[in-house]
């Protein structure tokens, strides 16, 4: 967030230094308001540049066998530019190296899920999913397997067979 902020300072002065050397040259008959104006508007579109560009840039850098599941894209009336094409500002990734499963229950499996969010800290969850009946449970304290790789008491939740984060977490050996 440091470095945004440095950049678009670093755009804002840059776009004023344009305008003032053409001006110099030009034997000031540029507008006064032009410098200001070029100064805000190049920090404007540094904002708008980062902001699109973070979901791309975040992506790319994650490990090996994490895979994107669901994107968040977000609206929002400060940010008029949105309505036209809104941006992620969140998402979740599935580690694909981190499934744990039981030979005697080889349709569920732990996975870990990976959140990530524009300006939050990322998290990292434990997920139990049965990949054949299209449930998950939520890895806490106090849960408990059994002798044969049983899960005793989660709390199961149903999900839609085409939940991407479920394709994802099943799609992973």
């Amino acid at each position: 967030m440091f470095f945004e902020l440095i950049g678009t300072i670093v755009a804002g002065a840059a776009a004023a230094l344009l305008v003032w050397a053409i001006n110099r040259t030009l034997k000031g008959r540029l507008p006064s308001w032009l410098m200001p104006a070029a100064a805000g508007a190049a920090m404007l579109m540094a904002t708008i540049s980062s902001e699109y560009g973070w979901f791309a840039r975040t992506s790319a850098n994650m490990p090996q066998g994490m895979v994107v599941a669901h994107a968040i894209e977000e609206k929002a009336f400060y940010r008029p530019w949105t309505y036209i094409k809104p941006f992620v500002a969140r998402f979740v990734a599935v580690d694909q190296v981190s499934v744990r499963t039981h030979p005697a229950q080889p349709d569920q499996r732990i996975v870990d899920l990976v959140f990530y969010g524009r300006w939050s800290r990322t998290a990292k969850v434990p997920m139990l999913f049965d990949c054949a009946n299209g449930k998950r449970a939520d890895v806490e304290d106090g849960i408990e397997f059994g002798a044969d790789g049983d899960v005793l008491n989660a709390q199961w939740r149903s999900v839609a067979e085409d939940d991407p984060v479920l394709k994802a977490a099943c799609e992973a050996s």
